[in-house]
């Protein structure tokens, strides 16, 4: 037996598919597919949420735009010595907190990776429809997409 995929609620292998507690045999089934489902609260929260982060990381930057052409343009009355040291400082600083950009961005990826719609994966077997899997987890659903198909490629096969 060749196992393809496997976490807590879902395992596939060249025998069965296990989702939930039903068990569909992979020499019963005739014909995979997926479709888009019914956005939910969470997908419509996430594409939310990536929003207000982009938003928060776009911030800063342009905030300090902004103060560096305010300094720049009040150096002409003052001087430039301390504008350039006020610029040399902010810089340092700047260069300083590019580090912890390393949080946000990587909860920016996993956004991305987890999708923004629902996705519904559909075996046919013994004459019947069913719909296997439900979830807003475009990474996971990939993966286990992915593994149905290759076990019933490899059924066919023998």
């Amino acid at each position: 037996m060749a196992l393809y995929y496997r976490d807590e609620a879902v395992q596939v292998s060249s025998e069965s598919i296990r989702v939930g507690g039903h068990v569909i045999p992979i020499s019963e089934v005739t014909y995979v597919w997926h479709q888009k489902g019914q956005t939910t609260l969470a997908v419509r929260g996430r594409v939310l949420g990536r929003g207000v982060l982009v938003l928060l990381l776009s911030l800063p930057p342009l905030i300090g735009v902004v103060c560096v052409l305010s300094l720049l343009f009040s150096a002409q009355d003052r001087g430039w010595v301390p504008a350039l040291v006020a610029l040399v400082a902010c810089l340092v600083i700047a260069l300083a907190l590019v580090p912890f950009l390393e949080i946000p961005l990587g909860w920016l990826d996993r956004s991305y990776e987890r999708g923004n719609r629902v996705h519904e994966l559909w075996v046919q077997y013994r004459g019947q429809e069913a719909m296997v899997l439900r979830t807003p987890d475009a990474l996971r659903f990939g993966q286990i997409y992915r593994a149905v198909q290759r076990a019933v490629e490899q059924s066919d096969r023998w």
